[in-house]
């Protein structure tokens, strides 16, 4: 073999092996719908600057997330409403959950005729979803929505068919403000629903609201600002009616200070304060704290922490809160806890 030869196989054997030190790692995982749009954004924007991470996200549901999760077979798992101890339990070996941003879930609703914003108390919301109030011209509304001229139309009750985190924090909500809802329905990703028709995902319910006249459903926020979806303002626990915005979502987080507690399962619905939307809640990453595969696990904690710093920068454009500091300084020390 003359030299020149063995200086092409040479730096045809670098080639490979530079290739092969070069090969991606390819993490997946599955979930909430709710924090589909910034989890793409983050996915995207990481694999720039780290073109050797491929990120990939299936918008499932919190339900299906925790499930797949639970099972294996995806390497983390993303929902809007905290597992449950027994759900902790059945998953094995600890699960460690890492709050990413903020989000509001909104009342939105499509009736011809209507432009002025309505409004909307907590237990209206909970006697609409619970079938007792059926009629968009019912005393209810008429009394909560003064000098709008609403029709006499049935109401049509649009919600998730999934199991579904953005229904978790919704049913959180009418559950504090409604005993009949508490007592009747409870709170779940999945629950019993009264009455209403079902669509799969926030994008399933947004779609099915904006093609159906005279319905009301419930998405998180940026899905009805995507959709141009009108909204309602949701009366806080001040007695103030509030639309959801990022201040009144940051307005809600702070009600979380000092309060967070070690393993971040918080519900921050109807939390108190004037400029509060009550609505609102933080959605979480699920991670298991000693998984097998090292490389992964690895590569996930670096991106978590790109995403709790830089990355809060991409939450305001797309409806989110960024968290507060003090929430980002304990999920710091937390991620230690990933060996």
């Amino acid at each position: 073999m003359n030299r020149l030869t063995v200086a092409l196989v040479l730096a045809a054997a670098g080639g490979l092996a530079g290739t092969a030190t070069a090969a991606p790692i390819q993490i997946n995982g599955a979930g909430a719908t709710f924090p589909y749009p910034i989890y793409s954004k983050w996915f995207s924007e990481y694999n720039k600057l780290h073109p050797d991470i491929q990120i990939n996200y299936q918008s499932i549901g919190s339900g299906g997330g925790i499930r797949q999760l639970t099972n294996q077979t995806v390497f983390f798992g993303a929902t809007d409403g905290p597992m449950t101890n027994d759900q902790i339990q059945a998953a094995g070996a600890k699960v460690l959950h890492l709050p990413t941003v903020l989000g509001a879930v909104v009342p939105i609703y499509e009736l011809p005729g209507v432009s002025t914003p309505l409004r909307f108390s907590g237990p209206l919301l909970a006697d609409i979803f619970l079938g007792k109030v059926t009629k968009w011209n019912d005393p209810a509304l008429t009394a909560e929505n003064p000098g709008v001229s609403l029709p006499a139309a049935d109401i049509t009750v649009v919600h998730r068919s999934d199991g579904s985190g953005t229904s978790y924090i919704w049913a959180d909500y009418l559950a504090k403000v409604s005993p009949e809802w508490s007592k009747k329905v409870g709170v779940a990703t999945a629950v019993n629903w009264p009455v209403g028709v079902g669509g799969k995902g926030n994008e399933g319910v947004a779609g099915l609201v904006k093609q159906t006249p005279n319905s009301i459903g419930y998405v998180e926020l940026i899905y009805a600002l995507q959709n141009k979806i009108p909204y309602g303002a949701v009366k806080n626990a001040s007695g103030e009616y509030v639309r959801a915005s990022i201040d009144a979502v940051t307005a809600a987080a702070a009600a979380t200070e000092g309060k967070m507690p070690p393993d971040f399962r918080v519900s921050i619905t109807n939390a108190p304060g004037k400029d509060v939307y009550p609505i609102a809640s933080f959605t979480w990453l699920l991670l298991y704290e000693s998984p097998s595969d090292k490389a992964r696990s690895k590569a996930m904690v670096d991106f978590v922490k790109w995403a709790l710093a830089e990355g809060q920068k991409f939450a305001s454009d797309l409806g989110y809160a960024p968290l507060p500091a003090s929430v980002v300084k304990m999920e710091l020390a937390a991620l230690g806890r990933i060996k």
